[in-house]
């Protein structure tokens, strides 16, 4: 669990405050930024781990071919523009005179080496193969001109690349992602160099005055990673940071009254759900019966027992009691408005009978143990989410341990499939397909499907659905698809949904941010505030 500052230490950060505001000011004069970040970035090369965190760090030494705004849609970075020339091959006019922070030029030569690396990775916890695989055939038309071939039409190409940030073929041939993250080869042609890294307590950057995009307001900046919420409040409340990401819900109340800081704020594109064990037909290896023994099926290949532990969770109750109003309580993937939201896939009613009555039919009339895991430094109130639905399990019959852990640990075993039941987060973009692929199709390596399915759930039909929807270039045709996708995915209970995140950023007044749905934090949203300028809302 989570060690806690107490209250009288952000009594007394409250009491420092005035001093670490005159010392902010001081910082903002000389052109310096410190952040302070909820969740540690594990790695600096772009194409190693799909991961928030390491995407916003990715996002401030990397540029990609397309961009995206605050609402996650797509605009123009390394390529100016895009089209389909043929049904299966699209075309990208390439930015002139970019280059790279070390001075070499920007060409169609380091996409296609970039496109080549992204599935050759070693030891890729989630790949970013998925964005690439579709590609059978790259062409360099000219040095501000590539071609991507595809075995059938793909609408989607556009929008993957919003994911694969580019290197540069001399300086990343060979290099390891050791060399990235020991700051050798952390070189690309975005708005911040690193000057520094010390792995899991901060990051150091300093300005590209070379950047071809809109110039960063900050000369140097350094990133921290707190992961204790409180103490990463009491850090913003002393002085000692600027601004801080992934706002404590016990805090907001009282940093909504505090006159020296603003908030910025967003519903995001985040679900935080619950991933189940469905690779095991045979005992689960945290599933026992009610005398400690193991079970000799799995009850989670069961979609009865899968819709009673979701009847089961009271979403609205965790919404107001957990997360203090900072979320949505969901049923799927996207909150209403995005591309392929579904109508009528409502978050499910609380029904603990109806759950009871499931798990009986199910063969389960007593219930069964088990054990729910989840991370205690990576969501917001991620270990109090796991202890509430815990004791909503319990209340069904379902008596249910937890185990939170920190995130590198946590992580780590989810991916090799070590869990029956866990709590984790995706962050999608905006449109159906992105959250498929990565978390409900078919686990598949040579396509690169499946990457972050941590259950390994597998649904044929669901597949064959994603696939259909990855080939229809129609939106109005492909929207209907990806709607009919989820409902059998959620029907089927592949996964639990439990809330969408509210993303709240808090930082000293005088500073103004940019709230992205991606909730990506970068250093490049972030710029001093008109005097005039109030809370951002």
């Amino acid at each position: 669990m989570k060690s806690m500052v107490g209250a009288a230490g952000l009594a007394a950060a409250f009491a420092m405050a005035a001093a670490g505001s005159a010392a902010a000011q001081s910082s903002t004069q000389a052109a310096a930024l410190t952040m302070a970040v909820a969740a540690p970035v594990t790695s600096i090369d772009p194409h190693y781990h799909q991961l928030s965190p390491n995407n916003a760090v990715a996002d401030m030494i990397f540029d990609k071919l397309v961009g995206t705004d605050a609402q996650a849609r797509p605009i123009p970075g390394l390529a100016t523009e895009w089209r389909a020339v043929e049904p299966n091959v699209w075309e990208f006019k390439l930015r002139p005179g970019v280059r790279f922070h070390n001075g070499n030029e920007f060409t169609a030569e380091d996409v296609a080496f970039t496109l080549e690396r992204v599935p050759n990775v070693p030891n890729s916890p989630t790949s970013f193969a998925i964005f690439t695989r579709p590609i059978r055939a790259v062409e360099i038309v000219d040095p501000l001109t590539i071609r991507m071939r595809t075995e059938g039409p793909y609408p989607l190409m556009p929008l993957d690349m919003t994911s694969i940030r580019i290197l540069d073929k001399e300086t990343h041939q060979g290099a390891a992602t050791e060399d990235f993250n020991s700051g050798r080869v952390a070189v690309g042609t975005g708005p911040y160099r690193m000057v520094s890294h010390r792995n899991g307590d901060r990051i150091e950057f300093e300005r590209n005055d070379a950047y071809w995009g809109d110039k960063p307001a900050y000369a140097r900046v350094t990133y921290r990673m707190i992961t204790n919420d409180a103490a990463r409040t009491a850090a913003l409340l002393a002085g000692d940071v600027d601004f801080i990401d992934q706002v404590a819900t016990s805090d907001l109340a009282r940093l909504r009254n505090e006159q020296r800081l603003t908030l910025s704020e967003v519903t995001g594109l985040r679900i935080i759900y619950l991933g189940l064990d469905h690779l095991r037909a045979d005992a689960s290896p945290f599933v026992a019966d009610n005398e400690g023994r193991p079970i000799a099926r799995n009850p989670l290949k069961d979609a009865r027992v899968r819709r009673a532990l979701s009847m089961a969770i009271d979403r609205p109750a965790i919404v107001e009691r957990v997360m203090e109003g900072a979320a949505t309580p969901a049923g799927q993937f996207f909150p209403p408005g995005v591309f392929s939201y579904v109508p009528e896939l409502t978050p499910p009613r609380p029904d603990p009978e109806a759950a009871r009555r499931l798990l009986a039919e199910a063969g389960f009339p007593q219930g069964f143990r088990l054990t729910l895991h989840g991370p205690n430094d990576r969501y917001i109130n991620d270990a109090r989410i796991i202890q509430a639905v815990g004791q909503m399990w319990t209340r069904i019959g379902v008596r249910t341990a937890i185990d939170a852990q920190p995130w590198t640990t946590f992580v780590a075993r989810a991916g090799r499939q070590e869990f029956s039941a866990f709590l984790i987060g995706w962050g999608s973009n905006p449109e159906g397909s992105h959250p498929l692929r990565n978390l409900i199709a078919t686990w598949d390596r040579e396509r690169g499907w499946g990457a972050s399915n941590r259950g390994r759930y597998s649904n044929p039909e669901v597949d064959r659905l994603i696939e259909q929807a990855m080939q229809e270039l129609d939106d109005a045709k492909r929207e209907k698809i990806l709607q009919d996708a989820q409902r059998r995915t959620f029907e089927d209970v592949a996964i639990i949904p439990l809330h969408i995140q509210t993303n709240i950023w808090a930082m000293r007044r005088g500073i103004q941010h940019t709230a992205r749905v991606d909730e990506l934090t970068r250093a490049q949203d972030v710029r001093p505030a008109a005097a005039s300028a109030g809370t951002t809302r």
